[in-house]
Protein backbone atom coordinates (compact mmCIF):
# COMPACT_ATOMS: atom_id res chain seq x y z
CA UNK A 1 0.00 0.00 0.00
CA UNK A 2 1.47 3.32 -1.09
CA UNK A 3 -0.65 5.74 1.00
CA UNK A 4 0.92 6.92 4.24
CA UNK A 5 -0.71 6.17 7.58
CA UNK A 6 -0.87 9.17 9.92
CA UNK A 7 -1.60 8.07 13.49
CA UNK A 8 -3.64 10.74 15.26
CA UNK A 9 -3.60 10.72 19.06
CA UNK A 10 -7.20 11.89 19.05
CA UNK A 11 -10.69 10.71 19.91
CA UNK A 12 -13.88 12.40 18.72
CA UNK A 13 -11.87 15.27 17.22
CA UNK A 14 -9.98 16.10 20.41
CA UNK A 15 -6.46 15.15 21.45
CA UNK A 16 -6.64 12.52 24.17
CA UNK A 17 -5.57 13.71 27.61
CA UNK A 18 -2.86 11.03 27.92
CA UNK A 19 -1.45 11.55 24.42
CA UNK A 20 2.12 11.92 25.69
CA UNK A 21 1.97 8.59 27.51
CA UNK A 22 0.27 6.86 24.59
CA UNK A 23 2.88 8.10 22.14
CA UNK A 24 5.72 6.92 24.35
CA UNK A 25 4.14 3.46 24.40
CA UNK A 26 3.80 3.43 20.62
CA UNK A 27 6.85 5.31 19.34
CA UNK A 28 8.77 2.12 18.56
CA UNK A 29 6.24 1.19 15.87
CA UNK A 30 7.27 1.55 12.21
CA UNK A 31 4.96 4.52 11.59
CA UNK A 32 6.65 7.69 10.36
CA UNK A 33 3.74 10.13 10.58
CA UNK A 34 2.07 11.20 13.86
CA UNK A 35 -0.24 13.99 14.83
CA UNK A 36 -2.95 15.42 17.03
CA UNK A 37 -5.58 18.17 17.14
CA UNK A 38 -5.40 21.77 18.31
CA UNK A 39 -7.95 21.03 21.04
CA UNK A 40 -7.60 18.80 24.11
CA UNK A 41 -4.14 19.66 25.48
CA UNK A 42 -2.58 22.70 27.07
CA UNK A 43 0.10 24.38 24.98
CA UNK A 44 2.93 23.14 27.23
CA UNK A 45 1.70 19.56 26.78
CA UNK A 46 1.54 20.05 23.03
CA UNK A 47 5.11 21.31 23.04
CA UNK A 48 6.28 18.24 24.98
CA UNK A 49 4.44 15.90 22.63
CA UNK A 50 5.89 17.48 19.48
CA UNK A 51 9.36 17.37 21.03
CA UNK A 52 8.97 13.68 21.89
CA UNK A 53 7.78 12.89 18.37
CA UNK A 54 10.70 14.67 16.75
CA UNK A 55 13.17 13.06 19.15
CA UNK A 56 11.78 9.70 18.00
CA UNK A 57 12.38 10.67 14.36
CA UNK A 58 8.72 11.18 13.47
CA UNK A 59 7.09 13.64 11.05
CA UNK A 60 4.51 15.77 12.87
CA UNK A 61 1.01 16.95 11.98
CA UNK A 62 -1.29 19.43 13.70
CA UNK A 63 -4.91 19.25 12.56
CA UNK A 64 -6.99 22.34 13.29
CA UNK A 65 -10.70 21.58 13.75
CA UNK A 66 -11.89 25.04 14.77
CA UNK A 67 -13.26 27.27 12.06
CA UNK A 68 -13.32 31.02 12.65
CA UNK A 69 -10.56 33.06 11.06
CA UNK A 70 -9.21 33.91 14.50
CA UNK A 71 -9.17 30.25 15.61
CA UNK A 72 -7.57 29.11 12.37
CA UNK A 73 -4.88 31.76 12.67
CA UNK A 74 -4.27 30.75 16.27
CA UNK A 75 -3.83 27.15 15.15
CA UNK A 76 -1.43 28.22 12.41
CA UNK A 77 0.65 30.22 14.89
CA UNK A 78 0.85 27.21 17.23
CA UNK A 79 1.89 24.97 14.33
CA UNK A 80 4.71 27.34 13.44
CA UNK A 81 5.80 28.05 17.00
CA UNK A 82 5.98 24.36 17.94
CA UNK A 83 7.67 23.52 14.61
CA UNK A 84 5.16 21.05 13.23
CA UNK A 85 6.01 19.70 9.79
CA UNK A 86 2.43 19.81 8.47
CA UNK A 87 -0.69 21.83 9.22
CA UNK A 88 -3.89 19.95 8.39
CA UNK A 89 -7.32 21.50 8.41
CA UNK A 90 -8.47 25.03 9.11
CA UNK A 91 -10.97 26.56 6.77
CA UNK A 92 -8.96 28.31 4.10
CA UNK A 93 -8.41 31.99 4.84
CA UNK A 94 -6.02 34.15 2.78
CA UNK A 95 -4.68 35.61 6.05
CA UNK A 96 -3.69 32.15 7.30
CA UNK A 97 -2.08 31.23 4.00
CA UNK A 98 -0.17 34.53 3.86
CA UNK A 99 1.10 33.99 7.40
CA UNK A 100 2.31 30.46 6.63
CA UNK A 101 4.11 31.43 3.39
CA UNK A 102 7.10 32.60 5.39
CA UNK A 103 7.69 29.18 6.95
CA UNK A 104 8.59 25.69 5.78
CA UNK A 105 5.45 24.06 7.17
CA UNK A 106 3.28 22.28 4.58
CA UNK A 107 -0.30 23.56 4.60
CA UNK A 108 -3.20 21.22 3.76
CA UNK A 109 -6.51 22.97 4.52
CA UNK A 110 -10.03 21.60 4.40
CA UNK A 111 -12.17 22.21 1.33
CA UNK A 112 -15.93 22.26 1.02
CA UNK A 113 -18.26 23.37 3.80
CA UNK A 114 -16.81 22.01 7.05
CA UNK A 115 -18.40 22.60 10.45
CA UNK A 116 -19.18 20.99 13.80
CA UNK A 117 -17.33 18.79 16.25
CA UNK A 118 -16.89 16.03 15.27
CA UNK A 119 -16.52 17.67 11.87
CA UNK A 120 -18.96 17.18 9.02
CA UNK A 121 -18.50 18.03 5.34
CA UNK A 122 -21.26 19.41 3.12
CA UNK A 123 -21.45 20.13 -0.59
CA UNK A 124 -21.74 18.17 -3.80
CA UNK A 125 -18.70 16.35 -5.13
CA UNK A 126 -18.29 18.95 -7.86
CA UNK A 127 -18.65 21.88 -5.46
CA UNK A 128 -15.97 20.45 -3.16
CA UNK A 129 -13.62 19.72 -6.07
CA UNK A 130 -14.09 23.20 -7.52
CA UNK A 131 -13.45 24.74 -4.11
CA UNK A 132 -10.20 22.77 -3.87
CA UNK A 133 -9.11 23.85 -7.35
CA UNK A 134 -9.71 27.49 -6.50
CA UNK A 135 -7.78 27.20 -3.23
CA UNK A 136 -4.93 25.31 -4.88
CA UNK A 137 -4.33 28.23 -7.27
CA UNK A 138 -3.06 30.14 -4.24
CA UNK A 139 -0.23 27.67 -3.67
CA UNK A 140 -1.23 25.39 -0.78
CA UNK A 141 0.67 22.08 -0.53
CA UNK A 142 -2.42 19.87 -0.61
CA UNK A 143 -5.76 19.12 1.06
CA UNK A 144 -7.28 17.51 4.13
CA UNK A 145 -10.44 15.83 2.82
CA UNK A 146 -13.08 14.72 5.33
CA UNK A 147 -14.47 12.12 2.95
CA UNK A 148 -16.12 9.82 5.49
CA UNK A 149 -17.64 12.83 7.23
CA UNK A 150 -19.43 13.80 4.02
CA UNK A 151 -23.19 14.09 4.46
CA UNK A 152 -23.83 12.13 1.25
CA UNK A 153 -21.44 9.56 -0.25
CA UNK A 154 -17.92 9.87 1.11
CA UNK A 155 -16.37 7.15 -1.02
CA UNK A 156 -17.78 8.60 -4.24
CA UNK A 157 -16.39 11.99 -3.20
CA UNK A 158 -12.97 10.59 -2.31
CA UNK A 159 -12.67 8.66 -5.56
CA UNK A 160 -13.62 11.65 -7.72
CA UNK A 161 -11.51 14.06 -5.67
CA UNK A 162 -8.32 12.01 -5.91
CA UNK A 163 -8.73 11.76 -9.68
CA UNK A 164 -9.44 15.46 -10.14
CA UNK A 165 -6.94 17.08 -7.76
CA UNK A 166 -3.26 16.86 -8.72
CA UNK A 167 -1.60 17.42 -5.37
CA UNK A 168 -1.16 15.54 -2.06
CA UNK A 169 -4.46 14.59 -0.44
CA UNK A 170 -4.99 13.29 3.10
CA UNK A 171 -8.27 11.44 3.70
CA UNK A 172 -9.17 12.19 7.31
CA UNK A 173 -11.89 11.10 9.71
CA UNK A 174 -13.80 7.91 10.44
CA UNK A 175 -11.47 5.40 8.80
CA UNK A 176 -12.42 2.64 11.21
CA UNK A 177 -12.31 -0.70 9.41
CA UNK A 178 -10.08 -2.85 7.22
CA UNK A 179 -12.69 -2.41 4.47
CA UNK A 180 -12.20 1.34 4.49
CA UNK A 181 -8.41 0.95 4.51
CA UNK A 182 -8.75 -1.28 1.42
CA UNK A 183 -10.77 1.47 -0.26
CA UNK A 184 -8.08 4.01 0.62
CA UNK A 185 -5.50 1.72 -0.94
CA UNK A 186 -7.59 1.48 -4.11
CA UNK A 187 -7.89 5.27 -4.61
CA UNK A 188 -4.31 5.86 -3.41
CA UNK A 189 -4.26 9.32 -1.79
CA UNK A 190 -0.97 10.62 -0.40
CA UNK A 191 -2.08 9.77 3.14
CA UNK A 192 -4.89 8.99 5.53
CA UNK A 193 -5.45 9.48 9.25
CA UNK A 194 -6.67 7.09 11.90
CA UNK A 195 -7.34 8.32 15.42
CA UNK A 196 -10.60 7.43 17.18
CA UNK A 197 -10.65 3.92 15.69
CA UNK A 198 -7.43 3.04 17.53
CA UNK A 199 -8.76 4.30 20.85
CA UNK A 200 -12.07 2.51 20.25
CA UNK A 201 -10.07 -0.63 19.36
CA UNK A 202 -11.98 -1.11 16.13
CA UNK A 203 -9.43 -3.51 14.67
CA UNK A 204 -9.34 -5.82 17.70
CA UNK A 205 -11.60 -4.88 20.59
CA UNK A 206 -9.67 -7.09 23.01
CA UNK A 207 -6.22 -5.78 22.13
CA UNK A 208 -4.21 -2.74 23.20
CA UNK A 209 -3.86 0.46 21.21
CA UNK A 210 -0.35 -0.65 20.28
CA UNK A 211 -1.68 -3.92 18.90
CA UNK A 212 -4.47 -2.18 17.00
CA UNK A 213 -1.89 0.00 15.25
CA UNK A 214 0.23 -3.06 14.53
CA UNK A 215 -2.75 -4.82 12.95
CA UNK A 216 -3.32 -1.90 10.60
CA UNK A 217 0.37 -1.85 9.65
CA UNK A 218 0.29 -5.59 9.00
CA UNK A 219 -2.84 -5.25 6.85
CA UNK A 220 -1.36 -2.36 4.88
CA UNK A 221 1.64 -4.54 4.10
CA UNK A 222 -0.66 -7.05 2.38
CA UNK A 223 -2.13 -4.46 0.01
Amino acid sequence: MDSNLIVMLTHQDQTVSDAIEVFNECKHLPVKYWGFKNVGLEKAQMETLVYNMKEAGKITFLEVVTYSEEECMQGARIAVELKFDYLLGTLYYPSVYDFLKGYEIKYMPFCGKVSGSPSILKGTNQEIIEDAKNIFKNGVFGFDLLAYRHTKDGESLAREFCKAIDCPVVIAGSINSFKRIKFISDINPWGFTIGSAFFDKKFDNKASIVRNIELVIEYMNTL
